[in-house]
């Protein structure tokens, strides 16, 4: 009789062990299923706008520079047009700064210098500073659009 207590004791520890390895394949397939459900939804923010308004033309008198310090370009007014120019160095990426004085543009990290169309004076910057689109609005507004580059001389004429 002692042995059939034991057997019954053994019985529901097998049924309770078995039950507990059942609920954890169960869990972890329902884990993985949710898992894989989330997955398709992309957790990526997409980026902010490259894009930017800089004002209408009227801004910006033949002659001038105007620092957008935010979006990181300075756009300048010559008697043939408008054009934007990044202010990021192409050597690290530090933020160059208008040199008005010497005029030109210089990178406080290591040195660079840039005439004030880009061009590279002082190493060690590997490339120009790149151009950005300008683009006239409705309502005589001018947007600069840092997601699309353009050749050094591109300029828009308002």
């Amino acid at each position: 009789m002692a042995s059939d207590q034991n057997n019954t004791g053994m019985d529901d520890r097998r049924d309770f062990v078995g039950k507990c390895a059942m609920g954890a394949f169960v869990g972890a397939v329902g884990l993985a299923a949710v898992g894989s459900l989330c997955g398709l939804k992309p957790t990526v923010l997409p980026d902010p706008s490259e894009q930017f308004k800089i004002g209408s033309a009227q801004d910006f008198p033949v002659g001038s520079v105007k620092v957008f310090e935010k979006e990181n370009v300075a756009v300048f007014s010559e008697p043939d047009g408008l054009y934007a120019i990044s202010l990021v160095c192409t050597h690290l990426g530090c933020i160059v700064s208008h040199n008005d004085k010497e005029g030109r543009f210089d990178c406080p990290c290591h040195g660079s210098q840039f005439t004030l169309d880009g061009k590279v004076t002082k190493a060690p910057a590997p490339k120009p500073l790149p151009w950005f689109k300008i683009t006239p609005q409705p309502g005589g507004q001018l947007m600069v659009d840092k997601g699309l580059t353009v050749a050094m001389g591109t300029k828009v004429l308002v």
